[in-house]
């Protein structure tokens, strides 16, 4: 019997181990709340945004991840002051939290609180490479003048927000700082690159050009610099400087007034560096906003004069009038491709999304190498689940900016989302190309790996998701999963330890860990696995079960049928767990079982017939 109950409990715990077992982390409601909370930060679509923060909530209302959330809902508001908060009730609970660390660390920055923002986005980045942390950071110490450590900083952000032309710029100041004007020209131009229309790197240039007195390139830089951002003050005043040393006092003027001045200041204020005087500066757009509107009165079909009016008011922050300006520009088919993108951000900001649509499709017209126009369509199309629309916008936005992980993503996502395997393939290997760090690509194309049956590229990238963040449940969970299929029980184990170490307060962990030793044979290990995980959760009827079934394995019946009788009691609708007490029961108490009356006819007549066989067997020995 014991020999039998052996082969029934391996052949229960291999069937377990093999099949139907789910190897999902997280059963306790506020670990998989604050697993959920970890990977907000990657969703996309404002829609799955809220129902993954509703789903935290629920799980566990007065959790970590609870605070989290109300943290980041403060922020969107406005609230810093009480995301604040939030953030450090969340490190009250949970002290790792990396990105609850990360994100204070981001608020303290924005409020100038430097010391305290450095110390918080350190504890952030010693656990998660978020570019954001990287960049704050990296500002911080460009301010301090730690310049080796404020450009690693600014490169490790730059390897992920490739679009951020700020990154670029803020490195060419250093470069600028420590004397190097052609790595800081370098950086501008890559600036750039990411945005055509940063008005920093336009400046920026145009500085160096003026400081090597090349005075007719830095005038070409900002005329490119006015096209790209015609509202930007400085770039107009610049100009207006340099046409006042050429002697084109009209210009200069005219420049001056766009860049919010009444009339060029003289240059014997200059040398006294008086501080700027604000009411002029509002007069003078005053008097360049009267005489455009006395220019359009007397022509009104003069596009341009709407072009610049609406160009003055959006740069003094009037944008329902500026609205209103590009409107009219737009009426009289303006071919300026910046007007419809000024008018569509514009609308956008005030929730007019259908008209900000219009508009973005205007300027795209007007000029089809319009990258943020495009972008922006992109991302409404996208906002929209208008999936087809916007692949066609991302698609042309990566002609004009290649380098733009995070777009290619967008469309990598979309791809596998409608099943279009190669295609989806295809993008994550271009998200990687440019960002092979990115910890969510390489998870994601894993997955798609797998279901082509690529196992061998699969665990690559899932490997290669845990280095980047050894804390990525999901990958851990689908690894363990191409192992047990592949029956690598080391690897298995291994992945598991690291979870454990990971989470040693997760009862889960140390379970599932348990099952890998009892499945290897080593009990002992096994035991002391499953008794941690009774130890975290005394109620943990699993892990109950598995050591009763373990106690039986190893013929500790006492300590088996008292561990199995605490698994019922804990889970009464546990099958095995009653199977196994039966059998217990059968081992303590072997009584024969009751007999039907055909049977006992068959016994009755046994005993005779032995009774017959044993009276001849005597006559033969007696005849002998």
């Amino acid at each position: 019997m014991i020999k039998n109950l052996k082969t029934y409990l391996l052949l229960l715990s291999a069937a377990l181990f093999l099949t139907g077992f789910s190897w999902g982390f997280g059963s306790d409601r506020c670990r998989e709340a604050l697993d959920i909370a970890d990977t907000l930060d990657t969703i996309r679509d404002e829609a799955l945004m809220r129902q993954a923060e509703a789903k935290i909530i629920a799980h566990c209302p007065d959790g970590a991840a609870a605070h989290f959330v109300n943290a980041l809902q403060l922020e969107r508001v406005s609230n810093f002051d009480g995301a604040i908060e939030e953030y450090r009730r969340v490190l009250q609970q949970v002290p790792s939290f990396a990105r609850a660390s990360g994100n204070l660390g981001l608020l303290y920055a924005r409020k100038g609180m430097n010391d305290e923002a450095s110390v918080d986005l350190a504890r952030g980045l010693a656990s998660v490479s978020n570019p954001l942390y990287h960049k704050a950071m990296a500002q911080i110490l460009a301010g301090q003048k730690v310049y080796p450590l404020a450009t690693y900083h600014y490169n490790e952000a730059g390897r992920v927000l490739t679009g951020d032309a700020s990154i670029f710029t803020g490195l060419a100041e250093i470069y600028t700082a420590s004397n190097h004007p052609d790595r800081a020209l370098e950086e501008y131009r890559r600036a750039l690159a990411a945005d055509p229309g940063s008005a920093q790197a336009h400046i920026g240039i145009a500085t160096i050009n003026l400081q090597r007195g090349e005075i007719d390139k830095a005038l070409e830089q900002l005329k490119r610099g006015e096209t790209a951002a015609p509202q930007n003050r400085d770039i107009h005043l610049m100009q207006a400087s340099i046409y006042e040393n050429k002697g084109d006092i009209k210009l200069a003027d005219y420049h001056s007034l766009l860049g919010g001045r009444s009339k060029l200041t003289p240059p014997a204020q200059k040398t006294a560096q008086k501080p700027a005087v604000v009411q002029p500066a509002v007069s003078g757009v005053d008097k360049e906003i009267e005489n455009l509107k006395a220019a359009i009165k007397e022509h009104p079909e003069d596009t341009l004069a709407y072009e610049r009016l609406g160009h003055i008011y959006r740069a003094a922050g009037k944008e329902a009038e500026a609205v209103d300006a590009y409107r009219e520009a737009a009426h009289r088919n303006s071919t300026n491709s910046d007007v419809y993108l000024s008018l569509g951000i514009l609308q956008e900001k005030k929730s007019q999304v259908d008209e900000a649509v219009v508009a973005y499709k205007r300027a795209i017209k007007a000029n089809p190498a319009n990258s943020e126009a495009r972008l922006r369509l992109g991302d409404i199309r996208f906002s929209r689940g208008e999936f087809q629309e916007a692949v066609e916008q991302y698609s042309e936005f990566l002609k004009l900016r290649p380098e733009s992980p995070d777009i290619h993503l967008k469309l990598a996502r979309i791809f596998a989302k409608s099943k279009e395997i190669g295609l989806a393939l295809s993008s994550y290997n271009s998200v990687l190309t440019y960002s092979p760090n990115d910890g969510d690509a390489n998870r994601e194309i894993a997955a798609l790996y797998t279901q082509k049956g690529d196992n061998e590229k699969a665990i690559v990238h899932y490997r290669k998701a845990l280095a980047i963040h050894k804390d990525d449940n999901e990958a851990r969970t689908a690894l363990i999963a191409i192992f047990v299929k592949n029956k690598q029980y080391d690897d298995i184990t291994v992945l598991l330890k690291e979870a454990v170490e990971l989470n040693p307060d997760d009862p889960v962990n140390h379970y599932k860990l348990g099952l890998m030793y009892d499945f290897k044979k080593e009990y002992e290990n096994a035991i002391t696995a499953y008794k941690k995980a009774i130890e975290l959760k005394p109620d943990n009827a699993r892990a109950l079960n598995a050591l009763g079934r373990l106690y039986m394995k190893t013929g500790r019946l006492s300590e088996a049928k008292e561990t199995l009788e605490a698994a019922r009691k804990a889970d009464p609708t546990l099958e095995e767990t009653a199977v196994l007490l039966n059998n217990i029961r059968d081992e303590f108490n072997p009584e024969p079982r009751k007999i039907t009356k055909g049977k006992k006819s068959k016994v009755k007549k046994s005993k005779k017939s032995s009774k017959k066989t044993k009276a001849k067997s005597k006559k033969q020995v007696k005849k002998q």
